[in-house]
C-alpha cells in the first residue's frame, strides 16, 4: 500500500489555490454539438435524449423522431408535462433527415434533440455538497481524450454511486452528444466537473474528507486487498500514459486491479468499472456489518 498524504505539503494559501483553479461542472459548459452552435447541440440515441426531456436543468429546442420512436418518446414527454416541464412539440421525419443533421456515423436510434448546455457548477458546490458525508465517492480522470471512454466511465461511476466526475479542462473532450450517448444518460444526473488543476481538486477534496486512490498497473497493492477509504476519490489516468507523476504523488494510495499475465492493461472505462464496483461492494459490505 503506498501512501503519500503525510509527505504532501498543506501550507498553501487556500483562497489562493482556489484563485488559479476555477472548477467549472458541465452538468454542462458551452460546447459545440454535433452541428450544433456554441450555445446549442444534439443530443441523440434513446437514453441520452430520454433523460435531458426529464432533467428540469435541461432546456430542449427542438425533437426529432421517426415515426417508430413516437410511442416510446410521447411517454417520456407525458412524464416531463407531469413534472411541469416545457418540451418542444415533436417532429416526425426520415432516418435521412436526422443523419444529415448529425454528424456522420451518429448511432441515433431515430431521436435527436436540440438542446442548450446545462447550467455550470463549481468544485466548491461539490465540496460543500459532501462535507458532511460519511460515505461518498468521486471519479477524476486524468487525460482522458475519447468521449466515449469519458461517457462509459460516467455511465459506470453513476451505476456505482459516484457523486461527481472530475476531468482537467485542458485535456478532456467536450460535453458532445457522441458523449452524452456513451453516458447512457448519467451526462443529466452525474456532474461532469471540468478544472484547470487536478493536484489542486485532490487537494480540496482532502480537506473535506476525502482520500484519494489511484489505479496505476505498477503498484504492489491490488484494489482486492485494499482497505478503501469511506470517502474515496478514485484516480484513473490515461490509456498507455497513466496518471501523470504529480497527480500520482498527490494521491494518498496507489493500488491495481489484479489480472493474469495473458493482458497488460484494460481500456479506460473497462477499468473504471471494476473498480467502481469493487467500491461499491466494499461499500454496501460495510453497510451490512454496521
Amino acid at each position: 500500500m503506498t501512501k503519500n498524504r503525510n509527505s504532501r505539503n498543506k501550507s498553501r494559501n487556500k483562497q489562493g489555490r482556489r484563485d488559479q483553479n476555477t472548477e467549472i461542472a458541465s452538468r454542462g459548459s458551452s460546447f459545440q454539438g454535433e452541428k450544433g452552435t456554441q450555445n446549442q447541440l444534439w443530443l441523440f440515441g434513446n437514453h441520452a435524449v430520454y433523460a435531458a426531456l426529464i432533467n428540469p436543468e435541461r432546456t430542449c429546442h427542438r425533437l426529432l423522431l421517426t415515426a417508430d420512436a413516437k410511442t416510446d418518446a410521447e411517454a417520456i414527454l407525458a412524464q416531463a408535462s407531469e413534472n411541469g416541464l416545457s418540451r418542444p412539440g415533436i417532429e416526425i421525419v426520415d432516418r435521412a433527415t436526422i443523419n444529415q443533421t448529425l454528424s456522420e456515423g451518429s448511432v441515433h436510434q431515430g431521436i435527436a434533440m436540440m438542446v442548450a448546455p446545462l447550467p455550470s457548477l463549481a468544485l466548491e458546490d461539490i465540496c460543500q455538497s459532501l462535507a458532511e458525508q460519511s460515505q461518498a465517492l468521486v471519479v477524476i480522470i486524468d487525460q482522458g481524450t475519447d468521449p466515449r471512454n469519458i461517457g462509459a466511465v460516467m455511465r459506470s461511476a453513476s451505476a456505482f454511486g459516484a457523486a461527481a466526475v472530475i476531468v482537467q479542462d485542458r485535456h478532456a473532450p467536450e460535453a458532445t452528444g457522441v458523449l452524452a450517448k456513451a453516458a447512457s444518460g448519467a451526462l443529466e444526473t452525474l456532474p461532469l466537473v471540468r478544472v484547470t488543476n487536478l493536484s489542486r481538486a485532490l487537494e480540496q477534496l482532502n480537506e473535506v474528507g476525502f482520500w484519494s486512490v489511484g489505479l496505476a498497473g505498477d503498484s504492489d497493492q491490488t484494489l482486492d486487498t485494499l482497505e478503501w477509504p469511506d470517502k474515496t476519490i478514485l484516480v484513473l489516468g490515461s490509456e498507455g500514459k497513466g496518471m501523470r507523476r504529480l497527480v500520482r504523488e498527490n494521491c494518498d494510495f496507489i493500488t491495481k486491479i489484479p489480472m493474469t499475465e495473458h493482458m497488460e492493461s484494460l481500456n479506460l472505462s473497462n477499468a473504471a468499472a471494476i473498480a467502481l464496483y469493487e467500491i461499491h461492494r466494499n461499500n454496501l459490505s460495510k453497510k451490512q456489518s454496521a
